[in-house]
């Protein structure tokens, strides 16, 4: 058991109804406890005068007076939560190309054929943990390749911090070069393997995970769809309405289906735990279709932006009452960290076409709340993750407000919370994160 004594933030509400909530003298204890005696949760969080004062009343035999880690000055902050990202795709950050499908093509396979070999896949897996880390993220949802190799590796080296990830086999059998193209039985076979040996496994969880409709011939769809039914637990991802030529190839491919995202309706990949990135240019029986099916989007400013892909429509979202989080979508995504994801997001708010703007979603509030209690909802995790609330798996963030000169400068004045947190997204980077806090152990600085 662990006691810090600092700030504390933390969430409540959603949706433009979201709150931040910050206690600025605060305790947070950290321990183990009966439903969970295999991992760290948080078990107490709150004021520190009453929270010490009821701790030690309600558990005379683990009195905690001598034992608490003051950080003063400093905040402690839920991890945040990636919702989208490609761990394959770290040396293709900031490749220049025209738009999606010519920077996949010139870019993004070509790296990801690599992975093939072990030793590649598990570099690159521990590089990536690292760098979430250093940024403060302690949960991903993660595409892996083609390759089984680079999901064992990854999960391995998860699984070795005691992380939260979920990855899965990328389905791709068509439209793809010859390195990268799995074939269509053997590659749901590799899925169900790799399912029953990850899924539910420490904190690792398992996603399946065609990458899009055009790379995925309709029978690896309709058994990605059976291996849904089949693992309700497990969770699906991939990409949707990202690119206006990547629709007109959906429509080329499937002519009879209403939209894009209705192909993946058609194959039963619309479902609770299914999560799919980007959602930009969807109409409203698509909204409805998102709301029925209980199926989140996972936000990519960073890479709508790099890739002139279009703007996600919050008003809309809210409007139809779908979930929805942020997310980096590294390699496409020009950064890991949540800070930049955050001003990203402000950055589009500011500047969308006026049916698309919402008012709550250039406040720094909401922005947080999107990439930690949020995006914890659109995982089906909520009360599990991203947030400081008893019974949370303890993965927190040592933030410092003073950790640059200019930073220090402007936390400093801030007159209220939204001040605060503006300027911890606008000046924040990876020194903002003094020390993340994985449940079960921690990482950074002791």
């Amino acid at each position: 058991m662990k006691a810090i004594r600092a700030s504390l933030l933390w969430f409540s509400g959603q949706g433009a109804m979201v709150r931040a909530n910050l206690e600025d003298d605060g305790l947070l204890i950290i321990g183990t406890s009966d439903p969970n005696p295999g991992r760290e949760v948080i078990l107490a969080a709150g004021p520190y005068q009453t929270t010490l004062k009821k701790w030690n009343f309600d558990h005379p035999d683990a009195l905690i007076n001598g034992h608490i880690e003051n950080l003063k000055g400093r905040i402690l902050a839920p991890g945040f939560i990636d919702l989208h990202v490609h761990y394959p795709q770290l040396d293709v950050i900031g490749s220049p190309a025209s738009g999606l499908l010519t920077w996949l093509n010139q870019y993004t396979f070509k790296q990801e054929q690599r992975f093939a070999d072990p030793t590649h896949s598990a570099e690159v897996a521990s590089l990536f943990l690292d760098e979430l880390e250093r940024h403060g993220v302690t949960t991903a949802l993660t595409f892996a390749t083609a390759h089984t190799a680079s999901v064992n590796a990854l999960f391995e080296a998860a699984q070795g911090r005691h992380m939260r990830l979920i990855t899965g086999l990328c389905l791709m059998d068509q439209h793809a070069p010859g390195g990268l193209c799995n074939d269509t039985e053997q590659s749901l076979v590799d899925s169900e393997l790799l399912i029953q040996r990850w899924h539910g496994v420490d904190r690792l969880g398992y996603a399946i995970s065609p990458r899009f409709v055009p790379s995925c011939s309709a029978a690896q769809l309709k058994g990605a769809g059976l291996l849904a039914a089949q693992y309700p637990d497990v969770w699906i991802q991939s990409h949707v309405a990202e690119n206006m030529d990547e629709i007109a190839w959906v429509k080329r491919l499937y002519p009879e289906e209403r939209s894009y995202l209705s192909v993946y309706d058609h194959f039963g990949l619309l479902r609770e735990r299914s999560l799919y990135a980007h959602c930009l240019h969807l109409d409203a029986p698509d909204f409805e279709l998102l709301r029925h099916r209980h199926t989140a989007a996972a936000i990519c400013p960073t890479s709508n932006l790099f890739l002139g892909s279009g703007f996600f429509d919050y008003q809309a979202a809210e409007q139809h009452g779908f979930l929805y989080g942020l997310a980096s979508d590294v390699g496409g995504g020009t950064s890991l960290s949540p800070f930049a994801t955050m001003l990203a997001a402000f950055y589009i708010a500011q500047n969308a076409p006026p049916h698309q703007r919402a008012a709550y979603s250039t406040k720094p509030q909401h922005l947080w709340w999107q990439h930690t209690a949020g995006a914890a909802q659109a995982l089906g995790l909520e009360g599990v993750v991203g947030n400081l609330m008893p019974g949370c798996d303890a993965d927190v963030l040592v933030l410092n407000p003073q950790a640059s000169p200019l930073l220090a400068r402007r936390t400093a004045q801030a007159q209220n919370l939204d001040e605060l947190l503006f300027a911890l997204i606008v000046l924040g980077d990876d020194r903002l994160i003094e020390r993340t806090l994985l449940a079960k152990t921690t990482r950074g600085d002791p």
